[in-house]
């Protein structure tokens, strides 16, 4: 069971974060209570808080993130549908190796699917080549961002693919869990992030194809 995260007193007076959880308790009203909403909110900032280099934009991404985790649970608990395959990717950073996996998933999937990403050591922000290595295949993650590993988003999935963090990702009945063996691209030239990129294009290729198919009953 997903341990509910506690409130920490002393981010209680950001207006921000206050803000951030005024909008999700509307939001998820009669599914969690203000003070789960709370906890979800100031365990995001703090997960996000640990690695930002720039703070401009972390109440931003905290909303993002809380209402990410927040949707998750209620997945978990039954109080909404699951209407698609739920897909995670977790790596060490969340900075490279998971992020082009979704970037590809998302291109190959269709609103049959969605995907998740989260990593064990989470890096500051998507390394540049592997921005670049996307953008020359047509694929933009202007929108994502590395975020922590949490058992919410695991719970949640029913695919989760680890790319090199296999004993970092809890492990839960009734989930198919596949690890890809594959480098990470961090501080690594452009060819060869180039190359990771293409495996893991194959690779992502592979399993939509594989999730396409109807369950044998």
């Amino acid at each position: 069971m997903t341990a509910i995260p506690a409130a920490d007193g002393h981010l209680a007076g950001d207006p921000l974060l206050n803000r951030i959880v005024d909008q999700l308790s509307t939001r998820f009203a009669g599914r969690f209570c203000t003070e789960t909403i709370r906890g979800y909110v100031h365990d995001s900032y703090r997960g996000l808080r640990q690695d930002a280099r720039v703070m401009a934009h972390l109440h931003i991404l905290t909303q993002r993130f809380a209402t990410e985790r927040l949707t998750a649970l209620a997945q978990v608990k039954g109080y909404i549908p699951k209407l698609e395959v739920e897909v995670l990717y977790v790596c060490g950073g969340n900075a490279g190796r998971s992020q082009m996996a979704a970037a590809f998933t998302r291109k190959y999937g269709g609103d049959w699917l969605h995907v998740r990403t989260a990593g064990s050591r989470p890096a500051a922000t998507i390394h540049p080549p592997v921005v670049q290595a996307l953008a020359e295949v047509g694929l933009f993650p202007a929108m994502e961002f590395p975020k922590p590993l949490t058992d919410d988003v695991v719970q949640a999935a029913d695919v989760v693919v680890t790319l090199g963090c296999a004993d970092a990702c809890p492990v839960h009945p009734g989930r198919r869990y596949l690890d890809w063996d594959l480098p990470d691209p961090r501080d690594r030239p452009i060819d060869e992030v180039r190359a990771i990129r293409d495996r893991i294009d194959t690779q992502v290729r592979q399993l939509v194809a594989e999730l396409k198919q109807p369950v044998p009953l």
